[in-house]
């Protein structure tokens, strides 16, 4: 039987500050099977949850309702972009970006959202880690241009001349009909 109505689990997301009193009303919207990406935006903005909490969360909401993990993916790897990339170098905010790209692998978002995170000044997160996952988008994602277009510009930035023109000339040409 349900505790709270969807309105009393909203204002439980946006106001309270206890863990407990958070996941109780989380546990009651799942029970009532809210799949309102929304609702849980606010718990993830909730500001006295910290990492483990929110990946405790959006894991659990994620695999409740699968239509919605990519949305929820993305939305965590948003939050820990913006919260907490000064203290883990944006390594849950790529974690999250790469499983809304393996929720689903044709959406060039992840790849592209990701790439937006890179600080070239202090390479955070590594490019490395970015060049391979954008490479790895190649092989999912239906608008492969995107990639390459990103792929060029991140070895441009790097001063990989070389690569860069190689990855321009691809996209420059993925569109052309071949012989």
């Amino acid at each position: 039987m349900a505790r709270y109505t969807p309105e009393e689990i909203r204002t439980k997301f946006v106001n309270a500050a206890d863990f407990n009193e958070l996941f109780d009303a989380f546990e009651d919207a799942i029970a009532q099977r809210i799949q309102d990406v929304e609702l849980y935006r606010l718990l993830f903005w909730n500001h006295s949850l910290g990492p483990d909490e929110l990946c405790l969360f959006g894991e659990k909401l994620a695999k409740e309702f699968p239509d919605i993990a990519y949305d929820t993916y993305m939305w965590l790897a948003s939050v820990f972009e913006v919260t907490y990339s000064s203290y883990d170098n944006f390594e849950l905010a790529i974690t999250y970006y790469r499983k809304a790209a393996e929720a689903r692998p044709s959406s060039p978002d992840p790849y592209l959202d990701a790439c937006d995170c890179y600080d070239p000044d202090l390479n955070i997160p590594p490019v490395d880690v970015l060049l391979e996952f954008l490479k790895q988008g190649l092989g999912h994602v239906n608008n492969k241009k995107v990639i390459l277009t990103r792929l060029s510009h991140l070895y441009h930035l790097i001063g990989d001349e070389e690569q860069s023109n190689y990855y321009r000339d691809l996209a420059d040409n993925v569109d052309r009909p071949t012989n």
